[in-house]
């Protein structure tokens, strides 16, 4: 086979197309074509990523009567079982592939999952995630999921969003086991309005632990304006008074929210 035969060969088993190498490789997708068809020859530097891409060796690329770069030289009597065993390099692992479609330059879609790649697209999946959606250990998107998350709306371990959901989440709207926000629900919820174990808010707080203005707390509830260890049918009334009385105008949406957490049946 010639090194052009081996790249086209290589190129479908890895499932790239020519216009995806080109990209990988900062090359135009005429360039893939000659190789491929042994019009010209790929540059050192080239080769050598190319090696590393398909993991195999510079002899297979190069030398015409080498076929099979995974066959081990054996002698008579060798058993390859023999030989070391596999094992998996976590922090050598590159697996990337991408759209040929784009959406003003940006792959529809983007995976390029290795320790420290960076996956940019549409929908982004990687170690590092940029995109609309976006999935990775460190995640930035509209819709955004990872150990470390930002995003309009962000889900993880550590979340950052406008709605924000994580064990550690911030946000205007954020819920977590702590969570801090305009709207706090969570093991210990910090924000204007909060529910929790500790809930802890500016307005209202209600928990087995409430500090608010507006408190109900089932074992502590302190309350500067107004305080109870739940809320009944008796006082369910006063409570929203005192909220429509207290509250600014401009979080008022967030009374409508927490009135589910207020319904005694």
């Amino acid at each position: 086979m010639t090194l052009g035969d081996k790249l086209a060969k290589l190129r479908r088993e890895n499932n790239y197309t020519q216009e995806q190498l080109a990209d990988i490789l900062g090359v135009s997708r005429q360039s893939v074509s000659k190789w491929e068809s042994d019009l010209a020859y790929p540059e050192t530097d080239k080769l050598v990523k190319l090696g590393e891409l398909y993991n195999c060796s510079m002899d297979y690329l190069l030398k015409d009567d080498v076929e099979n770069d995974d066959e081990d030289n054996v002698e008579d009597g060798d058993e390859k079982d023999n030989r070391a065993p596999f094992y998996f390099d976590l922090r050598n692992f590159h697996f990337e592939r991408k759209s040929s479609r784009t959406v003003h330059g940006v792959p529809l879609w983007h995976i390029n999952i290795g320790l420290g790649k960076t996956a940019k697209g549409i929908i982004a999946i990687g170690f590092k995630a940029k995109g609309i959606i976006s999935l990775g250990v460190f995640s930035l998107g509209l819709l955004s999921l990872g150990m470390f998350s930002l995003g309009l709306i962000s889900l993880g371990v550590f979340a950052l969003g406008l709605i924000a959901l994580g064990s550690i989440s911030a946000g205007f709207i954020a819920l977590g086991a702590v969570c801090f926000g305009i709207l706090a629900i969570g093991a210990v919820a910090i924000g204007e309005f909060s529910v929790g174990a500790l809930a802890v808010g500016k307005y209202f707080a209600m928990g087995d632990h409430a500090y608010a203005m507006i408190a109900i707390g089932k074992t502590k509830a302190v309350g500067s304006v107004y305080q109870a260890a739940a809320v009944t049918k008796a006082n369910y009334t006063e409570v929203i008074s005192l909220l429509k009385a207290n509250v600014p105008e401009i979080l008022s949406w967030l009374t409508a929210l927490i009135k589910p957490f207020l319904r005694t049946g």
